[in-house]
């Protein structure tokens, strides 16, 4: 008897990596070896996170300039625990003044909003500009402020969105990716110059 089927969301079967697994069943056996190997790249690529840039010019401020990249940079709430003793009951004493029942305490703990959550945007370069050539020499700048040290592969991999976000930092951005001030600050895209 085979062993019972999981039973997974519409949403899965509509993966193009779930339709390649429904046709094996007609397929021969040397397809259906590969089947657990498919399946399990389908649901890895549902879990993962988008890919770095992904996002790029998707998302803007309120008046952004037509023709401009944005991203987002969420900053999360900060939440404080407060724990405070809360009488519940006064003293009560005695005509002569001695107490004979003491105050009754209890504590409390509640949770505050310090800082409410907050998205701040910041202007980047749209994704046509990112070319080879661009992230060559992004990771040629990053290498000469010391803080890139792979290879010039010019593609945005780890080593790379890392020395971004170690650049960006000292600029006030906590992101990955690449900002059009970071850019002009390391003399890869052109300054305007106001009038």
């Amino acid at each position: 008897m085979p062993a019972p089927q999981p039973q997974l969301p519409a949403a899965l079967w509509r993966r193009s990596a779930f339709r390649l697994i429904l046709n094996v069943s007609v397929a021969g056996p040397s397809v259906r070896r590969l089947a657990p190997i498919a399946i399990s790249a389908g649901l890895l690529a549902g879990c993962m996170a988008p890919a770095p840039f992904e996002r790029v010019g998707r998302s803007a401020p309120p008046g952004a300039p037509p023709g401009t990249c944005w991203e987002s940079v969420i900053i999360p709430a900060r939440i404080e625990t407060i724990t405070e003793q809360v009488m519940i009951s006064e003293a009560e004493t005695s005509a002569d003044g001695t107490i004979t029942k003491p105050a009754v305490f209890a504590t409390e703990t509640r949770q505050e909003i310090t800082r409410p959550r907050e998205e701040s945007y910041f202007q980047t370069l749209c994704p046509d500009e990112l070319t080879p050539d661009y992230i060559s020499s992004l990771q040629r700048a990053l290498a000469a402020r010391g803080l890139y040290d792979g290879l010039i592969t010019a593609t945005l991999n780890t080593q790379t969105r890392a020395a971004i976000r170690r650049y960006q930092q000292e600029l006030g951005i906590d992101s990955q990716t690449l900002s059009l001030r970071a850019a002009r600050s390391l003399g890869l895209s052109a300054v305007e110059l106001g009038d």
